[in-house]
Parts: structure tokens; C-alpha cells; sequence
């Protein structure tokens, strides 16, 4: 009987929390930092923790719900933003470094089978992390980014179907044509049973538990996690791993299985546990099983691994870009974005030594080889996408544009029908009437509550390409800035900040990387009463030296009651005047008196 040890377990998460906590400080995924913690707190190093059989349970349910999870964060529609590019960059930067590992471990003498798992281990691409690393550097509305995050997720897919047919394989362990056919049949037939449940099965649950009003968050989410170890079960029954099954199941449960806004919520709840608690103590019980011993007995595998790994992913990723007609260096680009490994190559390599594939020594190899490509990412996509911007060839893409604007008011519905008359604008607000006006003066506007992503997601946010938040209340402006930033990546957002609301300044748009609507603090009610009455004068002022919108408003501003809105450029393209904008000689300002 296994008996749960609270201390061990206190003592392994307080441990998974310090390493994740570290590392997302230093710019760095959490599972760098539990794997890193294992290693130091683990037998190879300090022995202060150890594996258990409770543990290990723990463990093996945490990987089966973080790959539920990392399928339900896969949107299939995001492929079609960059399928064709997306497909070359993950075929080069798979099947090159999936060679190099091949024939790495069969020249210093491992078996095929350890050769394979090696293989897909330096193939994939990590998934989880691309999209905060690409907030950070500012690269969401770029053609890179489409690209990299549909190479991640073909490159992620295809480890994992290679990765099944070698489990099958494995658990058949016979060579004979019967057997492989078999195998083959069965995970043909599984994936089969898994489309026909997810595409059918899964959205009538869906419409039964709402006709019964069964929305309670707790009794989906207990049906949520019956339907991935189901899959998981599945997956076992056809000769494949339960990883496999998790992770289609995550991909099937979409909001056509749950409401919109319900499915958030239980995904909420099911990321906390699987990414906070049960993921966590599979990462920090992998570092247990590291030795440092492959540093003085195995160091030139190891660094061939290492190099095979990173010149492989790069290199496979520029030629095989070729073909896009995009240009060596974005493939290049593309390529050291695509260098870090994460969750999948560690869980296949676990399972790879759980199934005795591969030894401990080649574990630790991957392991180190995980952590070294990890850290190179910030660095090297850093790097070259600073070169591609000084040589001009860091491509805006176009799958992201228009404006989203909260609030349709006389002021924000102005502004919208001014940039409406070129660029696609939708306006949301929780008043019904002024929803009314604006969908009856030609501009779109959608009722809802825009501190909640139902609202956003009605709105189509992932394809907006900047955010305004122009209600009279600077905190309610902030928080639905915050909201388009964490959850829909829109690359630009402005604020309006009210003047009555000290508390509200600058230093916060600085944090959240937004800049402030008119340049200045604005009460939004005296203009929104000029518009409403048509007591205004638009003007218009031809800029012949370059100025800063700040210093423009400064000098314009002195003696009379001014609000700037917009600014025209040479071609008589519209946009919004804000704080972080320049103005150019023989652009114009409009601004309202």
C-alpha cells in the first residue's frame, strides 16, 4: 500500500514554487527553474529530497493533465495565419535535429529505439512559453510570430504521433509484419473513436448539461477531468501512451462543449491544478533522476547533443524556410525563436526512461540539453529580430488590425466613426442605448461588460491590432487594458486617464506598456456634453518640425481649451493621438475646440 508522505510532498512543492519563482524573475519559464531546483535539491547534488512511489503518482497524473491543458490552449484556427510558412519552419526544425539526435546515439552506440526517442526529444519546439516571450519583445503584430506559434504547435503534433508509434511499437515488441499491423490498426482506430467523441459526443454533453442547467463550475470540472482519463484510458487500450489521450481530449474540449465564459473558468481552475500543483512535482522529481556523472563519462554526447540540438534547429529551420520566399534571415529569425525545448521533450524523455528506453546518462543529457536551449531563446530571438528591424525586414502582419474601443460615449463613438472611415473599429459598452446609437450611426458596437473576455472574444480581440479604453472612470480603463494585454496579446493600448483620479498616473501605463489617449490627463464628461450638443470647432494644424504629441499638447494647450484626436499622415491615414507617438513634418493634428 502507498502511503502519502505529507513532509516529502510539502518539501517538493515548497521547492517546485522557490525554482519557478526564481526563474519567471529572471525572464524564464517556471519548468526551467523545477527542473534546475531537482537537480540541486535532489541525489545528484545536495540529496536533501527524494523520489517515492507517492510522488511518483502524483507525478505521472500531473503530466496527464498538463498535456490536457496544452491541448486545450491549441486554437487550430491560428494555422491558417501562417500555415504554409508555420509548416516549413516546423519540418526543417524537426526532422533536421531529429537526424542529428538519430545518428548521434547510434554512433556511440545506443539502440534505434533510444536513437528515436532522442530524436523527437531535440525535435520538438516548446509551445507553452512562445506567446509571453513574444509580448515581451513587442512581437505579437509581426509575421514571426504567426509563424513561430504555428511551427510550435505542428512540431509539438508531430513529436507526438511519432512518439505513438514508437510506444506501440515498443509494447508490441516484435518486428513481424502482423504485429506493426496491429499496432498501426489500433492507434488508427483510436484516433478514429477520439474524432468521433470529440467532434460529436462532446458538444451534445455539452447541449444536455445546459438544458439540465448542470453549470455548476464544480461538476464540470469533475466532468473535465473524467473525459481526459477516459482519453487517457483510451490511448492505453490501443497500445499508446495516456499522454496522447490527454492531450487530444484538451484539444476537443472547446466552447462547443461548454458555454464561452464557463469553459474559462474551468480551464482557470484546471490550469491552477495541473500547472500549480501537479506539474510542478513531476518537473522537480525529473531533476531526481539527473546525474552529473555524464559531465566527466559522457561530456562529448553531451555536447553534441547540445550543439546537434541548437545548429540542427537553426539550420534545419533556414533551409527548409527557403521555400516561403520570406528570406534566409527571417528564416533564421524564425529558427532561434523555435531553439527552446519545454514540457513535451521533458515528459517523453521521463517516459523514455520510466519504459527503460533510455538510460539515466541520456536522460540527464536531455535534461541539461532542455535547460541550455531554454536560456538561449531570449537571447538569440532578441538578437536577430533587432537585426531584422535595423535592416527593415521585420514584416508587420496584417491578420492584426483595426481598433477595439471600450466605451460609446459621444467621445469614443466620435472617435471611432474618424478612424472607422479606414480601418475596421468595434465599440463595446455595458449601456444599451448608447450600443443602440452607435450601431444606428453605421459604427459596430457590441453590449457587453469589457472587464470580461466573453466581450473581448465577441469582439474578435486576437485580430485587433490596438486596444482604446475611453470610459470616465481611469480604473475600469486600466483593468480592461490589462485584460487585452494578458489575454488577447493586442499589441497597442491607450488609456484614457481622468484628472480626478490621482491615484491613476503615468508610472502605471509605463508598467503595462500603454500610453495615455490626448497626451494628457483628460475628463472625458465636458466633451463628450460639446460633441452631444455640437458645440465644437474640429480643427486642423500642419506640422512642419518633427515634435513629440506631449510637447505638441504643451505648447497648443497654454491659454484655450483644446483635445486633440487624431493625427493625419502624408497619405491622410488616420490615428489616434496619444502619449508614445511622434509627429512628423507634414503630418497634421485634429484637434477639437
Amino acid at each position: 500500500m502507498v502511503e502519502l508522505n505529507i513532509v516529502n510532498l510539502l518539501l517538493v512543492m515548497a521547492a517546485a514554487w522557490l525554482g519557478g519563482i526564481l526563474a519567471k524573475r529572471m525572464g524564464f519559464p517556471a519548468i526551467l527553474g523545477e527542473l534546475l531546483i531537482g537537480i540541486i535539491l535532489g541525489p545528484a547534488l545536495l540529496a536533501v529530497l527524494e523520489t517515492s512511489a507517492d510522488l511518483d503518482i502524483l507525478a505521472e497524473v500531473g503530466i496527464l493533465f498538463l498535456m490536457a491543458y496544452i491541448g486545450m490552449e491549441i486554437n487550430f484556427k491560428d494555422l491558417g495565419k501562417a500555415s504554409w510558412a508555420g509548416l516549413l519552419a516546423a519540418v526543417g526544425g524537426f526532422v533536421v535535429p531529429f537526424a542529428l539526435g538519430y545518428y548521434t546515439i547510434l554512433h556511440f552506440g545506443g539502440t534505434h529505439i533510444a536513437g528515436l526517442f532522442v530524436g523527437i526529444a531535440v525535435g520538438v519546439t516548446s509551445l507553452a512559453t512562445k506567446s509571453r516571450i513574444l509580448v515581451d519583445l513587442k512581437l505579437l503584430d509581426t509575421r514571426i510570430a504567426y509563424v513561430l506559434m504555428a511551427g510550435a504547435l505542428i512540431s509539438d503534433t508531430l513529436a507526438l504521433i511519432i512518439f505513438a508509434g514508437i510506444i506501440g511499437y515498443v509494447e508490441a515488441g516484435s518486428i513481424d509484419t502482423a504485429g506493426l499491423v496491429w499496432v498501426a490498426g489500433k492507434a488508427i482506430l483510436f484516433f478514429f473513436i477520439a474524432l468521433l467523441i470529440g467532434i460529436y459526443l462532446f458538444p451534445l454533453l455539452g447541449k444536455l448539461l445546459s438544458k439540465a442547467k448542470l453549470t455548476s463550475r464544480t461538476l464540470l470540472f469533475t466532468i473535465l477531468i473524467i473525459m481526459v482519463l477516459g482519453f487517457s484510458e483510451l490511448a492505453e487500450l490501443a497500445g499508446l501512451h495516456g499522454i496522447l489521450g490527454s492531450f487530444v481530449a484538451g484539444l476537443f474540449i472547446r466552447d462547443s462543449v461548454f458555454s464561452r465564459q464557463i469553459l474559462k473558468d474551468v480551464s482557470a481552475v484546471f490550469h491552477d491544478i495541473s500547472i500549480g500543483f501537479l506539474a510542478p512535482i513531476f518537473f522537480v522529481t525529473a531533476g531526481f533522476h539527473v546525474t552529473l556523472d555524464v559531465f566527466q563519462t559522457d561530456l562529448a554526447l553531451l555536447i553534441l547533443v547540445i550543439t546537434g540540438a541548437v545548429v540542427g534547429k537553426i539550420l534545419g529551420t533556414t533551409l527548409f524556410y527557403l521555400p516561403s520566399g520570406y528570406g534566409w534571415r527571417e528564416g533564421f529569425t524564425i529558427g532561434t525563436g523555435m531553439n527552446g525545448r519545454g514540457a513535451v521533450e521533458i515528459i517523453i524523455a521521463g517516459i523514455g526512461l520510466q519504459m527503460n528506453i533510455i538510460s539515466q546518462e541520456i536522460f540527464s543529457i536531455l535534461v541539461f540539453m532542455a535547460i541550455s536551449t531554454t536560456l538561449t531563446v531570449p537571447v538569440f530571438l532578441t538578437w536577430t529580430t533587432n537585426w531584422l528591424k535595423k535592416r527593415g525586414e521585420l514584416v508587420k502582419q496584417d491578420a492584426r488590425n483595426g481598433y477595439l474601443i471600450l466605451g460609446a460615449n459621444p467621445l469614443g463613438l466620435y472617435i471611432a466613426k474618424q478612424l472607422a472611415e479606414q480601418n475596421e473599429v468595434i465599440l463595446i459598452d455595458y449601456n444599451k442605448d448608447l450600443v443602440n446609437e452607435a450601431n444606428a450611426q453605421g459604427v459596430k458596437a457590441i453590449y457587453g461588460n469589457g472587464l470580461r473576455e466573453d466581450a473581448f472574444e465577441e469582439a474578435n480581440a486576437l485580430n485587433k491590432n490596438t486596444f482604446i479604453a475611453l470610459t470616465g472612470n481611469s480604473e475600469i480603463n486600466l483593468l480592461s487594458a490589462q485584460l487585452a494585454y494578458n489575454s488577447f496579446y493586442i499589441p497597442n493600448r491607450i488609456v484614457l486617464v481622468s484628472p480626478v483620479e490621482n491615484g491613476v498616473g503615468l508610472n502605471l501605463l509605463e508598467h503595462m506598456d500603454a500610453s495615455s489617449l490626448f497626451a494628457n490627463k483628460t475628463d472625458m464628461v465636458p466633451w463628450s456634453y460639446k460633441i452631444s450638443t455640437n458645440n465644437f470647432e474640429e480643427k486642423l494644424e500642419k506640422i512642419e518640425k518633427e515634435i513629440s504629441t506631449r510637447n505638441w499638447f504643451k505648447n497648443n494647450a497654454k491659454n484655450k481649451d483644446i483635445l486633440p484626436i487624431l493625427i493625419l499622415d502624408e497619405n491622410g491615414i488616420k490615428r489616434p493621438f496619444h502619449y508614445k507617438d511622434i509627429i512628423k513634418p507634414k503630418e497634421s493634428v485634429v484637434y477639437l475646440q
